[in-house]
């Protein structure tokens, strides 16, 4: 038997190519909040945990509620730079993020008005847990596939 369990999850993390454009998207465009900014960062230990020596990452951390313990985080190789990531969603090892949203019509018309890229219209879910709820998936400036999801109405009592 271990003697260690799992707590939450602390952050997510997106490789991007450009930083600046990518907090100009998750900030001004999504509206998340910037928690902290580190335009370049070089420390031993972060070369040890990447496996680069040498490395330098320009980072960003957001979240959605401030209360939250969850976050995103971007990071951008300065140097030790590699090629953009195959993103479709039917490859092993593909991600997406998934945000809730209160308005899924409303998030999508505000957001394709802004130039963001959808994969297609808001779709209801039609089975399952969340049956009634509707769903879409968009992409951010490096095609990184990010979907928002409004939950069902739960019926009122009567």
């Amino acid at each position: 038997m271990s003697n260690w369990q799992l707590a939450d999850i602390h952050h997510l993390g997106l490789t991007v190519a450009d930083i600046d454009r990518s907090i100009e998207f998750y900030r001004d465009t999504l509206g998340m909040t910037l928690i902290g900014r580190r335009p370049c960062v070089e420390e031993d230990y972060v070369a040890k945990q990447t496996g680069y020596a040498g490395v330098k990452l320009g980072v960003a951390s957001f979240r959605i509620r401030p209360d939250s313990l969850n976050s995103l985080e971007i990071v951008e190789y300065l140097n030790h730079t590699g090629e953009p990531a195959d993103t479709s969603t039917n490859r092993p090892g593909g991600t997406h993020l998934c945000i809730v949203v209160d308005d899924l019509e409303a998030a999508y018309k505000d957001l394709k008005l802004k130039g963001v890229r959808f994969k297609s219209d808001p779709v209801e879910i039609m089975a399952g847990p969340n049956r009634g709820g509707k769903v879409i998936y968009f992409f951010d400036p490096d095609n990184y596939v990010l979907e928002m999801f409004e939950p069902p109405q739960k019926e009122q009592p009567s």
